[in-house]
């Protein structure tokens, strides 16, 4: 299984709209202290529309009005400008940034393709149910590179969300070897038997290549028990089984319901990446 770039709703639509008008790409090149956006936020401005932020506020208004004086006096070339967000902004951020104006049309529509629309964090969703639906749901948005698992191929909607691939695998547990380096794993398929192979399949390559991120299993703290001495009867160690995590979801969040389900779920795995990523933080 090969990951490849999939572009986001936000990026489909500037695509979309770049075929029929120029627009200026305004993009965060550099970053010092705390900003709203981090390096590589985007936005493209049209005469009369704006796809995707680079975080709101008076930067963004008055971004998008150079963007536009550019478009009406037909710039070319790109200019980089530096700001500080200060008083004068009204955004007391207190850090700094530069951002690229880049005219585009048309013609450069697919070197743009390729430059937004790189990967994010690898996620393999086993699992077609209500619940999964919810979660590729809350996560195509988000900075993730979803790939959604089933052994029964007629369970995925048509069509799928932006960034979303879909793969069938039988044995579902066969995915797991070809998953990318790091991905990120959450299991809830429409079996417990299925859940149990494809833990297993998990433990086997943390085991062999310690080359897997977080991996969460759906159910109660009961299913996890009688999971692990299973599991434990096929040979993976103490170790080995810390490395599930079960229940899955933000503690503290209460509710059964799919959608509170994802809401937690993408809240935690947006922790773990913020833990992985040094120096990330949220600001305004």
């Amino acid at each position: 299984m090969s990951l490849t770039p999939h572009p986001t709703a936000d990026l489909h639509t500037f695509l979309c709209q770049l075929s029929g008008a120029p627009a200026v790409l305004v993009s965060v090149r550099e970053t010092r202290g705390s900003v709203p956006r981090g390096v590589g936020a985007w936005m493209a401005v049209f005469d009369h529309t704006v796809v995707g932020t680079i975080g709101g506020g008076q930067l963004e208004w008055n971004a998008i009005r150079q963007a536009r004086e550019a478009l009406a006096r037909r710039a070319v070339g790109t200019v980089v400008q530096s700001v500080t967000l200060g008083p004068s902004l009204g955004q007391c951020c207190g850090g700094a940034l530069s951002l690229a104006y880049e005219p585009v049309d048309a013609t450069q529509a697919d070197a743009l393709a390729q430059r937004l629309g790189a990967g994010g964090q690898p996620v393999a969703l086993f699992g077609g149910g209500h619940v999964g639906r919810a979660i590729v749901q809350a996560l195509a948005p988000l900075p993730f590179e979803l790939t959604w698992i089933d052994s029964r191929d007629e369970v995925f909607p048509e069509p799928l969300p932006f960034g979303v691939r879909a793969e069938h695998s039988a044995p579902v547990q066969g995915a797991v070897p070809g998953l990318a380096a790091g991905s990120h794993v959450l299991i809830m398929s429409f079996s417990h038997a299925e859940d149990l192979d494809i833990v297993a399949a998990c433990l086997e390559r943390l085991r062999r290549t310690d080359d897997l991120g977080f991996v969460g299993l759906i159910g109660s703290r009961t299913k996890w028990a009688s999971f692990r001495r299973r599991l434990g009867e096929r040979g993976f160690d103490d170790a080995l089984l810390e490395r599930i995590t079960c229940p899955i979801g933000l503690p503290g969040i209460a509710g059964k319901e799919p959608a509170v389900i994802a809401a937690a779920v993408a809240a935690q795995l947006l922790l773990v990446q913020n833990a992985a990523t040094p120096g990330s933080s949220l600001a305004r």
